[in-house]
């Protein structure tokens, strides 16, 4: 019984560490500029809000928002504060501070979990 009560209690971290590699590689895309990196994780549709302002985009042209906010925006760092899973589906999500040339920006990220891939479903900029 003791170890069932022990792999219930470690399951929800398990699934957690399997996607953290995705959110770390785009934390650390955040962080440069890397839109290259940042575009591998990127779902077939990604809604992209800056300062309230939502947009969804196709993948192709969510590459072309995010170099289009990063050269608006340099990129200085991205620091996360927060990440953990969606309850019942496993989801991923990731809250962090992106400081740019022009300022600092609280990041919400959501990434969708399907087997063992991750897709960033959006990512949300409001600015501090």
């Amino acid at each position: 019984m003791k170890y069932l009560i022990f792999a219930f209690l470690l399951a929800p971290s398990f699934l957690f560490a399997q996607a953290s590699p995705a959110i770390d590689a785009i934390s650390a895309a955040l962080g440069s500029g890397d839109v290259e990196t940042l575009s591998k994780y990127f779902a077939d549709n990604v809604e992209i809000s800056v300062n309230e302002k939502e947009q969804n985009y196709p993948k192709a042209r969510a590459s072309e928002a995010m170099r289009s906010f990063f050269s608006s925006n340099r990129p200085v760092a991205f620091s996360q504060k927060h990440k953990g899973t969606s309850r019942g589906n496993g989801d991923q999500y990731c809250i962090g501070n992106f400081e740019a040339s022009t300022g600092t920006y609280r990041v919400y990220l959501y990434l969708k979990i399907s087997g063992s891939n991750a897709f960033l479903q959006e990512i949300k900029f409001d600015k501090e």
